[in-house]
């Protein structure tokens, strides 16, 4: 395996090709001896440490996560199996339980050949790097493991996912009634939590892609193809639409007439109403290096502050507990709310869109409407050596670009956390330069950084 094993959320892959079922109880066993060396573990009244375990629905996860499971107790941990809940339940779980260590088998937006394990620490927190590090390194050491009766245990309890329904909907403070929304579940771990979240909290369900069989997750449905959530919108006359990814800890919306709220104009409308009501913590909200610039602008002209983290909700997560704040998130949907979850939770998210929708008395188009998303191209360069951004050429041509768009667009480079692929995003004013611009150097890319 070459270069880190960690991606910048867990470790994902082709099932059964780089994420084996032997790779997975070598992290189980890992994890349990590096947490246990750093003393990270608790004092139980079983004197053995405990992990919650969930999964989504794709097949490959029935095997990866009882190979997960084995690991762990191998290593004398007991093991919860939750059973196919989102992510942020795991990582709630793990929270409201008292446990030592969260696992979710999910490769989140991924196509169904692929999946991953994401660990999650006391508290509900994901991994630091370093511990990531140290557990990548321990990968081929499995030393003083217990026997006999110190092995752990392994049982199933697949009603707790309803203690984290609950506490989605004491999240909210006010009634959805009179909402019509049309949910998309990805086939995966919103199917059934997402509606029925919604139902309670009293808003009229028509549920699409609720129906997982363990191949169809993210099969053109979900925040990654929007096509039939538009369409079901439209033909139901519903308020809005929430689409959600394979493992729910994202959320992308439609608009009554089908237009597309992205992450960014989720999280503006969420932070603007925080502060309409003097609950933003220091007035303000922490984004990504990827928000578009008209969320920027926005925030500004609401009197909030922006701070700019490294995609991926765990930096999101770093900055928002380094200032105390509350609210962050990322274009693609991941919204972090830290008062009510340890990760970005995307029904939690749909929930207090629709509370805000309530509160306003205004539809989710008008609410969107505070900000404009400047016209923003992004190419996914695939087959690249993505530690060859540097090359002398390559950084000529940004900064040319660059030049050219002066103060009225952006250039942003950033090779994937999980795959070979370098992403070229480019803002302008218009979507014609912004698109001549991405193609540009998206062409650089291939020709300065190709690995064939």
């Amino acid at each position: 395996m070459a270069g880190r094993l960690f991606g910048t959320d867990g470790v994902r892959g082709r099932a059964n090709e780089l994420l084996t079922a032997p790779l997975a109880t070598k992290l189980g066993v890992a994890a349990a001896q590096v947490l246990t060396e750093r003393g990270e573990f608790a004092s139980h009244v079983s004197d053995r440490p405990f992990a919650v375990v969930g999964r989504d629905p794709r097949i490959s996860g029935e095997f990866l996560q009882a190979a997960v499971s084995a690991g762990l107790a191998s290593a004398g941990v007991d093991v919860i199996d939750v059973g196919i809940v989102p992510t942020p339940a795991v990582a709630f779980l793990t929270d409201a339980l008292g446990a030592d260590l969260g696992v979710m088998l999910s490769a989140s937006h991924n196509a169904m050949p692929d999946n991953g394990i994401k660990f999650f620490a006391r508290g509900g927190h994901k991994l630091a790097d370093d511990v990531e590090d140290a557990i990548e390194a321990h990968l081929e050491i499995a030393i003083n493991l217990p026997t006999g009766g110190n092995v752990g245990r392994i049982r199933s309890d697949h009603e707790l996912v309803e203690r984290y329904v609950h506490h989605l909907n004491s999240s909210i403070d006010v009634s959805l009634e009179g909402l019509t929304v049309v949910v998309d579940g990805a086939n995966g771990s919103a199917s059934t939590v997402g509606p029925e979240a919604y139902r309670r909290a009293g808003a009229r369900v028509i549920s699409i892609h609720c129906e997982p069989d363990g191949i169809n997750i993210n099969d053109n449905c979900g925040s990654t193809h929007m096509e039939s959530l538009v369409a079901a919108v439209k033909e139901h006359g519903a308020d809005l639409g929430l689409a959600h990814d394979g493992d729910a800890d994202r959320c992308l919306a439609v608009d009554a007439d089908g237009e597309l709220v992205d992450g960014d104009q989720l999280l503006a409308i969420l932070a603007r109403g925080r502060k309409s009501r003097e609950q933003l913590v220091g007035n303000t909200v922490v984004a990504t290096v990827m928000s578009n610039l008209g969320f920027n602008i926005a925030m500004r002209e609401s009197g909030i502050d922006v701070i700019s983290a490294a995609v991926g909700d765990r930096y999101v997560l770093e900055e928002m507990r380094i200032g105390g704040f509350t609210i962050g998130g990322e274009q693609s949907g991941h919204v972090v709310m830290s008062e009510f979850a340890t990760t970005g939770d995307g029904v939690l998210t749909g929930l207090h869109v629709m509370a805000e929708m309530k509160r306003a008395g205004a539809s989710i188009a008008e609410l969107a409407g505070c900000m404009s998303r400047l016209p923003q191209v992004l190419i996914n360069v695939k087959g690249v050596d993505k530690a060859a951004t540097g090359h002398e050429s390559l950084v000529s041509e940004i900064q040319a670009v660059e030049a050219e768009l002066g103060d009225t667009g952006r250039v942003l480079l950033r090779p994937s956390g999980t795959e070979p692929i370098i992403r070229v995003m480019v803002e302008a004013p218009t979507a014609e330069l912004a698109q001549a611009a991405a193609s540009r150097l998206a062409s650089a890319v291939e020709k300065h950084c190709s690995l064939n």
